[in-house]
């Protein structure tokens, strides 16, 4: 991580408008070349003015020497400081093979999973397919997009470099971000709601993830985040305010923070459901705050800039921690003070999340962030590599019987408009447009790592709601139905006498499954199944209640029947594939139990950087009316807005687990609406900048979605709003509870119905009031569209431009000429900003070259 903080003047008045200048669409390569007019010439400039500092400092011997060909591809500010890279887009022979040998395996890979499927499906091509798919989509439609419409400029300074608080706004290297920025987006969504809408088969949801992402999801959170961070790091519903209009703006940042809290909330509740009762996880996840406090520290005044080495010895860190847990769990203190309550848990993470917010993001949320993303990207990449080798066969048809009707056991709706909301994540969520314009536009160093931090961020998460959905569809379909279908809802399917009769849950639950009407891929009719081994330890297949039996034994639970919310279904997949890999049977209780700690380990990365997120959103809402919250370097006005959201959050959640029938139960079926409608206010936002600025012609790429996720959202809406089916409305479930109560006698059923009645008002309520509100948001920001384009009115909110005098390589790995550039910049760079200098380094370098001039001579 960089040095020390410095201090920059941050404006935290109103925002004025500026006029674009007249270079700023211009390549900044072609504008910064040796020797063309408007700037002197680097020889003549650049290089007199770092010898003549170097004279003083070191001798030229030091400095790297370029060839004419690096010599052209470097990017100089008007002092030569080298501050940026050109790429090299030069077609070789050797890259047109690997290209067309990608894109022929992509078509393969679609082909199989889309065309010839047949009877056996193996789950190899999802692996293939998504990441051929992925890679052609980085390389050249995120890379159309920023050549387009983003245009980076790296002679213009990041925020992260201009204020450089050292709190907030923190130029942090691309590798931490990325892993920050992956670990906050990455949430509940990719992991549960791909698993749940595998009810409609494999297909449909696999298709939405994997094209959604490349044309919707990433293109949102890439544009999201390069626009917020050329406005100083403001927050979406700031930036909606400066460019739909006042009024527009202000409803949006409302309605905006109002369903991000329900989206919080509901993150928060998944996540206490995984770690109650379950002492391993709470020791590990637990075990990641000082863990990562030390890693910051570390990062900050011992080592600064050493990411490889304190990299290395954070994961071996984590995976003995994660090893070790399992021993915590089973001893008499694990027991005693790690097994935690609902209620205990909630607390816990409400302390969690107020510090994780305001203390500087250098020292807790950046280092978790980045740790969580080594356990969160390497389990999924053994899962894929477990894929690979066990090569399991697709044990779900491609579409279903569930995918046209609302008679699906999981969740009520058919394919058009509720796949789309029911993956949440993993393709399009409006959460990831708040971290986007929160935290990582404030320590992102160059303004040409927005893609790989923007759209590569994106692409991993959608690969991760691909390997969970892999999982789900390689289980038995009997086993995946009977742990996602509600316990009334089995009762229902096996009727009253199987109920009455049955002797345990899992033959009533076996019952039921048969009675769905569901086929397998050969047309019969789906039935549990599950291989384990007798007492000898052969291999034997069971079905029905034996196999639920099976199940819950080989995974070390009491039972996994109507284990519904999608986690559990993951859990018991990821080991049916693993357990295969390493281990045998004796791991597989292992490995459940590590998915089960590896799923809240996901979700509580992303509460704790959304609310510190909120706490942006809700500090630019009042610095409108109170300047002095505009200002991120003001502590008291950081701590009361994260006091609050955690307020807001925390309370939701506190009645979710103190009454089951309300608080977040209520909330949690608007989840998926509320989450994709913040995705369609980011992409109207976007549109409108888009046009802004003057880039009318490219306006289709941000449009595409818009106008898809516009059209879903409202449609689902208006569902669940007027929709006279049970099973789907709101209101029509409201009068249901509303008949019945009027023949009931018995206190409990009355109590259930009165439940029932009310949160029903509830989401239906906030259904209509989310509902028109975003669509008023969408008419001003329709207005304001056609009014740019009737004036042409090329004004912008965009910060005024300020020349960078930091280098950062803007590729993951960086390239020789990346290493040359970071060598020649901690000679010539400004002091204040050279990775790795320790701090009597660093204060003795700016002595040396004069404190505040931030040029290095």
């Amino acid at each position: 991580m960089p040095g020390p903080r410095r201090r920059r003047p941050h404006r935290c008045g109103p925002r004025r408008r500026i006029r674009p200048r007249s270079d700023r669409g211009r390549d900044p390569g072609r504008r910064l070349r040796p020797g063309r007019p408007g700037r002197p010439s680097l020889q003549a400039s650049g290089q007199i003015q770092v010898i003549s500092f170097m004279a003083e400092q070191t001798s030229a011997s030091a400095l790297p020497t370029y060839t004419p060909e690096e010599e052209r591809r470097v990017i100089r500010n008007s002092k030569g400081v080298p501050v940026g890279i050109r790429p090299d887009s030069r077609w070789t022979p050797r890259r047109i093979v690997l290209w067309v040998a990608i894109t022929a395996l992509g078509v393969l890979g679609w082909t199989m999973l889309a065309a010839v499927r047949g009877e056996r499906v193996d789950t190899i091509w999802f692996v293939i397919t998504a990441v051929c798919t992925y890679v052609i989509a980085y390389r050249f439609y995120a890379l159309y997009v920023q050549r387009t419409i983003m245009r980076p400029d790296d002679t213009n300074a990041t925020p992260s470099e201009r204020i450089n608080n050292g709190k907030d706004f923190d130029p942090t290297n691309r590798i931490v971000l990325y892993g920050h920025h992956f670990a906050a987006i990455a949430g509940a969504g990719p992991l549960v709601g791909p698993v749940l809408a595998a009810q409609m088969g494999y297909l449909p949801g696999t298709l939405w993830i994997i094209v959604g992402v490349c044309l919707a999801g990433a293109i949102q959170d890439m544009l999201v985040l390069f626009f917020s961070m050329r406005r100083g790091g403001r927050s979406l519903g700031q930036m909606a305010t400066d460019e739909i209009g006042k009024v527009g703006g202000i409803v949006a940042t409302v309605i905006v923070f109002v369903m991000l809290m329900i989206v919080l909330a509901v993150l928060a509740m998944i996540c206490v459901n995984a770690l109650a009762a379950s002492p391993w996880g709470v020791f590990s996840v637990g075990c990641t705050i000082p863990i990562a406090i030390a890693m910051g520290l570390w990062l900050r005044f011992v080592q600064p800039g050493r990411i490889t080495q304190v990299s290395i010895v954070g994961f071996v860190i984590l995976i003995g921690v994660i090893v070790a847990g399992r021993w915590v769990a089973d001893s008499a203190f694990g027991r005693a003070h790690l097994h935690l309550s609902p209620t205990a848990l909630v607390w816990a993470m409400i302390v969690y999340g107020f510090f994780a917010a305001v203390l500087p993001v250098w020292m807790l949320l950046t280092p978790r962030d980045y740790l969580s993303t080594f356990m969160k990207v390497g389990t999924i990449v053994v899962l894929a590599l477990g894929i690979l080798i066990v090569r399991p066969i697709v044990e779900m048809p491609a579409v279903t019987e569930f995918a046209t009707n609302t008679a699906g056991p999981v969740f009520a709706g058919s394919i058009f408009p509720f796949l789309f909301i029911t993956i949440a994540c993993g393709a399009l969520s409006g959460m990831h447009a708040m971290v986007s314009s929160g935290t990582s536009p404030k320590m992102i160093q160059k303004e040409s790592q927005t893609r790989m931090i923007g759209y590569g961020g994106m692409l991993m998460e959608s690969f991760v709601a691909v390997m969970a959905m892999a999982a789900a569809v390689s289980l038995n379909q009997g086993i995946y139905f009977g742990m996602n279908t509600s316990t009334a809802t089995v009762d229902k399917l096996a009727g009253s006498a199987v109920v009455q009769s049955a002797g345990n849950r899992e033959d009533i639950t076996a019952e039921a499954v048969q009675n769905l009407g569901v086929t397998d891929v050969h047309g019969d009719r789906i039935r549990a199944t599950w291989e384990t081994w007798d007492e000898n330890g052969n291999t034997i297949t069971v079905h029905d209640g034996d196999a639920y039996r099976a199940v819950a034994e080989d995974v070390g639970e009491t039972s996994i029947v109507s284990r519904t919310g999608g986690a559990p279904t993951l859990a018991v997949g990821m080991a049916h594939i693993l357990h295969q890999v390493g281990g045998g049977r004796t791991m597989m209780g292992f490995w459940y139990h590590f998915a089960i700690m590896f799923e809240a380990l996901f979700i509580l990365s992303a509460v704790d950087a959304v609310t510190r997120v909120a706490r942006f959103q809700l500090s630019d809402a009042l610095g409108n009316a109170i300047p002095r919250f505009a200002d991120p370097s003001w502590r008291v006005g950081a701590w009361i807005t994260t006091a609050i959201v955690v307020a807001a959050w925390g309370s939701l959640l506190l009645m979710g687990v103190t009454d089951p029938r309300g608080g977040i139960q209520t909330l949690y079926p608007l989840f998926g609406i509320a989450n994709q409608l913040i995705a369609a206010v980011a992409l109207l936002v976007v549109t409108v900048m888009v046009v802004r600025k003057g880039y009318a012609r490219y306006v289709w790429i941000p449009i595409i979605p818009l106008v898809f996720d516009t059209v879903v959202t409202f449609v689902a809406s208006w569902q669940k709003i007027f929709s006279h089916d049970s099973a789907l409305g709101y209101w029509q479930q409201w009068r249901d509870a509303r008949a019945k109560l009027a023949s009931l006698t018995d206190a409990d059923q009355i109590a259930v119905q009165r439940a029932i009645e009310r949160n029903t008002f509830i989401q239906g309520t906030l259904s209509i009031v989310f509902l028109v509100t975003v669509a008023f948001v969408m008419a001003c920001g329709i207005v304001r569209v056609v009014r740019t384009l009737r004036t042409g009115d090329p004004s912008t909110s965009e910060d005024p431009r300020q020349e960078s005098n930091f280098f950062a390589p803007c590729t993951f790995v960086p390239s020789a000429l990346d290493r040359k550039c970071a060598a020649e910049y901690e000679v010539v760079g400004d002091p204040a900003l050279i990775p790795g200098l320790k701090q009597a380094e660093r204060a003795a370098r700016l002595q040396t070259a004069g404190t505040g001039t931030g040029d290095g001579t």
